[in-house]
């Protein structure tokens, strides 16, 4: 199995006896029971529907545990706690106590809070563990894996209150709850899903020609700007193109070769209707 220490992830503490209804009112997925060995794949959003961060939730003992951007670990606590009011929750970055690591493939993850990737089989595990475990494998190893999932990462992928979380493959990849009832955001998550509103998706796509960096347009081969790249590494990369533009070959991008890979997992109305 490979196993790759993730040293840009971090953990946010959310413990009390209401550290479950809190965060279920809050975030885009249904926390209400996590078994163990499992996690639930989450976003928080603005009251507008807009991402701010996502993140892989644990029960990890007397509290739940949320694998995230390490950056982005100090501004969630922040966010949450301005919705704490009377709630007996607390809030605690511990980042220096839980390091994050990725393992995928055939074999058994080793030994830690360990839980299964919510959003494919094949992704793998996540694994908390209070002390790097060494591995063969890097987090740029990890990269490589997820980019030819066509798996987002965070703020490498989508932008802090403009990113709509279907845009993201959030409803294929498990990370949104139909059911469970109101949270912040959720109209808007809803409506677009109803209403058939997405019109663009972060999509993989294999680069031929040098990586372009992120924010670069991407236009077909009319020359129309028809979306955006996103994250990348070694000929593979994610990049935000409008649906109706997939089929434009080629798509370039600053002087590369673009070649859309749609992923099995991925559902795409316009396509679904030809």
């Amino acid at each position: 199995m490979s196993l790759a220490y993730l040293p840009e992830r971090g953990v946010l503490e959310v413990s009390g006896p209401d550290r479950v209804g809190f965060l279920q009112g809050l975030v885009s997925n249904d926390v209400s029971d996590i078994p163990g060995g499992q996690a639930v794949w989450a976003a928080l959003l603005t009251p507008q529907g807009k991402w701010l961060a996502d993140f892989f939730v644990m029960a990890g003992g007397e509290s739940l545990l949320l694998d995230a951007e390490r950056e982005q670990v100090p501004m969630l606590a922040q966010r949450l706690a301005r919705f704490r009011l009377r709630a007996r929750v607390a809030l605690r970055d511990a980042s220096a106590e839980w390091h994050v690591h990725a393992a995928w493939g055939p074999g058994t993850p080793p030994e830690g809070l360990v839980a299964r990737d919510p959003r494919l089989p094949e992704a793998g595990w996540r694994v908390l563990s209070p002390a790097p475990l060494a591995g063969p494998e890097t987090a740029a190893d990890y990269d490589r894996h997820r980019l030819a999932l066509g798996l987002p990462d965070g703020s490498r992928d989508m932008e802090a209150e403009k990113s709509v979380l279907l845009e993201a493959g959030f409803d294929e990849l498990n990370g949104v709850s139909w059911t469970k009832g109101c949270y912040m955001g959720q109209e808007l998550t809803a409506r677009t899903r109803y209403r058939g509103l997405i019109k663009r998706r972060l999509v993989p796509v294999a680069v031929e020609g040098a990586l372009p960096p992120r924010g670069t347009p991407v236009t077909d081969g009319a020359g129309t700007e028809v979306g955006e790249m996103r994250s990348g590494r070694d000929g593979l990369a994610l990049a935000l193109l409008r649906i109706e533009a997939l089929d434009r070959a080629p798509l370039r991008a600053a002087g590369a070769v673009l070649t859309p890979r749609i992923p099995a997992w991925m559902r795409l109305p316009a396509r679904e209707q030809a």
